[in-house]
């Protein structure tokens, strides 16, 4: 067929061995998006993009993975988009689906269980402004949906449970081209839709998601206006970790390759220089440990905060602050002009920036940093007692039993968790310090056969019982460093018998993670399961709640204190202290 500019222009794109064509469409969307006529498109696309992941995940002919679906939206899309009335787009809609063959009645498709901890959502179909005929079909086929050990497009992951999504071309050479850019963002959308176990937690109804990014997703002219889109998007699920968008080079170069010479974090709310990655930068650099930067190249950092955090995914603010904050003094340029307070000195200063390769980045504010073991006592002054330190970033499992040797006799010992654990310890480590059989967390996992149900598995994690419990105190550090692995971690640990959770707010990102591929060569990922405490309370978002909330001061920074180990010790030598935690804790929602 003969292909017009308007319509057919064509990007080639090669997926292993198979070539074929991607039609590029133009989509005659305003700027200002105040036509009646942008308003008719938007919607349109909009019920197209779910009708096609509605098929995508239910229709026995596509699930089954008959027929290359992004083609089938492809090759649809340029008559949609000729549509002049809603009539004339619902029969459309229609004489699509039919396409794809009669729908046979399907002798297993149960009902969604009434104790399901999710539904699956049709309130779209249900108050879709779309006709009867339609909205028959759509249910027709749900209720005689694909059923199978898995389908074209899905699997859960071998015992553990999270999704695992297949056959999802990367596109990578075809960018710029409209049609997969909506592609994008109608699979992202519905993966989200049918298999992210926290969709009820976003901010955001999801349901008017889709609606708000048609506009990004067709008007972007560039690679990098297209990944700035897909952050933004991926933002809205409110999870860490979708923090990492990889394969968005774009973004990267816009952030900069020059550095500051220093890590900042923002502490009491001020963006604090916490330490040097080079000694011999700091002479030049001139500010000092503990000095906070009040603006850069003239701007306010709450005013860039609120320019650029639509662009960090994260599930709370106090994660998302952590992970912007280095790029607040990162640029292309090879200096930034800051103004700053040096105790209580307001200075400006035009501050040479480094080659981010050149620069040893590591988190250097570590207990532990170059000790050949993640364990270590730390003496009681005027006391023949001892406490025992672990941090779970260098912990290995061969080291596990020499720790319970070593630490059984010392009046209390301390778990640092602000970090990611090197190795998997919650039923290793958590079983020395419980005297009995404790259940600590309990799962949502999701349904194939009827995408948008979640269930609680029948079978709680427990911690059990030791033969030989540890008798003395623990305490467990946390922080928004403290990511999905780690957090699963402290809930196992809080099961002890003499446990209390130390520090701030972590990062509300719990449960084994599943990657979704994007066009553009672009890679996401989302929390695959929910995770919950026993009592059904809730993990994602709001984290791991400390019972003693302490974070570092400026004062502290300055004096080059860990407050929350000195705070940590502190509670294991206070034979007071503890017994008011004790008490306290037996109470709803302690905290100190």
């Amino acid at each position: 067929m003969k292909k017009t500019d308007s319509e057919r222009k064509s990007d080639v794109n090669v997926a292993g061995n198979e070539q074929f064509e991607i039609p590029e469409i133009i989509i005659p969307l305003s700027t200002d998006l105040n036509l009646k006529e942008d308003t008719f498109l938007i919607n349109n696309l909009e019920l197209l993009g779910k009708i096609w992941g509605f098929l995508k995940y239910h229709h026995p002919e596509i699930a089954s993975g008959k027929y290359d679906w992004d083609n089938e939206l492809f090759q649809f899309m340029p008559e949609y988009l000729k549509i002049k009335e809603i009539g004339q787009r619902d029969e459309t809609l229609l004489n699509w689906i039919e396409k794809y063959g009669e729908i046979s009645p399907c002798a297993t498709c149960r009902e969604t269980s009434a104790q399901a901890y999710l539904k699956p959502d049709f309130l779209w179909v249900e108050k879709g402004q779309m006709s009867i005929d339609l909205k028959k079909k759509i249910m027709e086929i749900y209720r005689n949906r694909y059923q199978g050990p898995g389908s074209h497009y899905i699997r859960m992951v071998r015992q553990i449970g999270n999704p695992e999504f297949l056959n999802e071309k990367s596109y990578p050479s075809t960018f710029l081209n409209t049609s997969c850019r909506l592609l994008a963002l109608f699979r992202y959308w519905n993966i989200v839709q049918y298999f992210y176990p926290y969709k009820y937690l976003t901010e955001k109804n999801w349901d008017e998601v889709l609606k708000i990014y048609i506009p990004s997703f067709i008007l972007s002219k560039t690679e990098l206006d297209y990944q700035l889109s897909v952050l933004q998007l991926t933002s809205e699920i409110n999870d860490t970790h979708a923090a990492h968008l990889q394969g968005a080079m774009k973004v990267d170069s816009l952030r900069g390759d020059m550095q500051a010479p220093f890590r900042v974090q923002f502490i009491e709310n001020k963006l604090v220089v916490t330490y040097y990655y080079d000694s011999e930068l700091k002479g030049m650099a001139g500010l000092e440990v503990g000095d906070f930067i009040t603006h850069v190249n003239g701007k306010k950092i709450e005013y860039i905060i609120d320019s650029i955090k639509s662009y960090y995914p994260a599930s709370n603010e106090e994660v998302r602050k952590m992970n912007l904050a280095n790029d607040l003094v990162r640029s292309n340029s090879n200096t930034i002009h800051i103004d700053y307070n040096s105790s209580g000195i307001k200075k400006q200063k035009e501050l040479t920036l480094y080659n981010r390769n050149s620069l040893d980045m590591r988190d250097k504010l570590d207990f532990f940093a170059g000790k050949k073991t993640s364990y270590d006592s730390i003496l009681i002054e005027n006391d023949s007692s001892f406490i025992g330190y672990i941090t779970l970033k260098t912990i290995r499992e061969h080291e596990i039993e020499n720790i319970k040797k070593a630490f059984n006799h010392s009046k209390g010992i301390i778990i640092d968790i602000r970090n990611y654990p090197s190795t998997f310890v919650p039923f290793l480590l958590g079983t020395y310090f419980v005297s009995k059989d404790v259940p600590f967390a309990k799962f949502t996992l999701g349904e194939i056969n009827n995408p948008g149900e979640f269930n609680f598995i029948p079978m709680e994690n427990k911690i059990p019982k030791s033969k030989e419990p540890y008798k003395g105190i623990l305490v467990v550090i946390v922080n928004e460093k403290t990511i999905s692995q780690a957090e699963y971690t402290a809930m196992a640990f809080r099961a002890g018998d003499n446990t209390v959770i130390l520090g701030s707010q972590t990062a509300g990102a719990d449960g084994n993670v599943s990657y979704i591929n994007l066009p553009g060569g672009l890679q996401t990922m989302f929390s695959g399961i929910g995770v919950y405490y026993p009592d059904g309370g809730e993990t994602q978002r709001i984290g791991i709640v400390p019972d003693i909330k302490v974070k570092p001061t400026i004062k502290g920074i300055r004096e080059g204190r860990d407050e929350l180990l000195e705070k940590a010790i502190e509670i294991i030598k206070n034979d007071s202290k503890w017994n008011e935690i004790k008490r306290r804790q037996s109470k709803p929602m302690f905290f100190l």
